[in-house]
């Protein structure tokens, strides 16, 4: 048995295990990872991130599920900056590498981190008549009427499962239409095999369909957990670039941890 200092982190009530692993010393198993997101037997998370040292960056960034596989993470990444701004790493601008990649991400004056996301390639219409994208992680989009009351856990674990996203699987998030530049949604997310209060690749991935159907950048996204922004241009035959997820990272808490 080791000890570890962790840090709790939220993200629009997407939830994290921070560890600083600067050092190196800190290698979870699949099942440490699920322990640590256990919410009645762990500390309880919707993931475990790891921050660490790079050649070139200002840190690496390691998201992993609670069922131990890897994605980028939206939410996480912004939480990742604010803890790499506790940690003395960065100071409002940071540049890191994730699962896809070097991101950049600023802190704004009103406290909000504006996280930079990889161009997207293109958008697919599915079997269903939804969407499909990758913007980071794969994400299929649905729009709903009265999303509140939508069955997300029973359709998303479908989705999530269904022969069409095989073998990876993919992310379900069902959209509301809440006015003419505000959309509501929930979000069924792979890896976590639940519902989130938030995913922020699934809001982008959102923002992005919706902009088939006439929405204009930026796109607000209300979520079970608070408010997202999304800020994204669009270029010729469905791909985007100039890609931005805006909305708050906090630390809950901090305490020390015995991985068994």
């Amino acid at each position: 048995m080791s000890k570890i200092h962790f840090y709790k982190y939220q993200a629009t009530g997407n939830d994290f295990v921070m560890i600083d692993n600067r050092a190196g010393n800190v290698s979870l198993s699949t099942d440490q990872i699920a322990k640590i997101c256990d919410r009645k037997f762990g500390i309880g998370a919707d993931g475990v991130i790891l921050i660490e040292m790079h050649a070139s960056e200002h840190f690496k960034m390691t998201y992993i599920n609670p069922d131990g596989t890897q994605s980028l993470c939206g939410n996480g990444c912004r939480s990742a900056v604010d803890f790499a701004s506790l940690l003395g790493l960065v100071n409002g601008h940071a540049s890191f590498s994730a699962y896809d990649g070097i991101h950049q991400a600023t802190r704004l004056p009103d406290g909000l981190i504006r996280l930079a996301m990889n161009d997207v390639s293109e958008i697919h219409r599915t079997k269903d008549g939804g969407y499909f994208l990758n913007t980071g992680s794969p994400h299929y989009v649905r729009f709903v009427e009265r999303v509140k009351e939508y069955p997300v856990l029973t359709e998303g674990r479908t989705i999530r499962y269904s022969d069409e996203f095989k073998p990876t699987g993919a992310n379900a998030n069902f959209v509301e239409v809440v006015d003419q530049d505000t959309l509501a949604v929930r979000t069924y997310e792979r890896g976590v095999e639940n519902e989130t209060l938030s995913c922020g690749t699934g809001v982008t991935a959102v923002a992005l369909a919706a902009s088939t159907r006439g929405y204009k950048s930026p796109v607000k996204i209300q979520v079970l957990g608070g408010e997202l922004s999304v800020e994204f241009k669009a270029g010729q035959g469905g791909t985007f670039h100039d890609i931005f997820l805006i909305g708050p990272a906090r630390k809950v808490f901090d305490g020390s941890y015995d991985v068994v």
